[in-house]
């Protein structure tokens, strides 16, 4: 464990605020699948995101490996980015509140 992985550990359940089941719950949801840049019919990034999120809190730390702390920096970029966007107006309903959520993150 680096302090690199420290930080991004730190980093990470600062930006994810969801926990598994609540983030498990919500990625089964229609809006969840609705949300997101998909390529055809296949499922969104950030839904993938999503399960990869929901692997990564249900782990120890000491069995996390390099592809999941980088997931977990692109998790915190992707949050921090996507919060500096926020639309004006109630975000309760909106797609930019979901997407977040895909991401382990609910604004609200």
């Amino acid at each position: 464990m680096t302090d690199d992985d420290d930080a991004t550990w730190k980093d990470f359940h600062d930006a994810v605020n969801m926990t598994a089941s609540q983030l498990e719950k919500w990625l089964d949801s229609d809006e969840s699948k609705e949300v997101g840049q998909k390529s055809g019919d296949s499922e969104s990034t950030g839904h993938a995101s999503g399960r990869h999120i929901v692997e990564i809190l249900k782990s120890k730390k000491g069995d996390l490996g390099d592809d999941d702390y980088a997931h977990m920096r692109k998790v915190v970029g992707y949050v921090k980015r996507h919060l500096a966007q926020r639309p004006s107006g109630d975000v309760e309903d909106s797609r930019w509140r979901y997407s977040l959520m895909n991401w382990g993150h609910d604004p609200t």
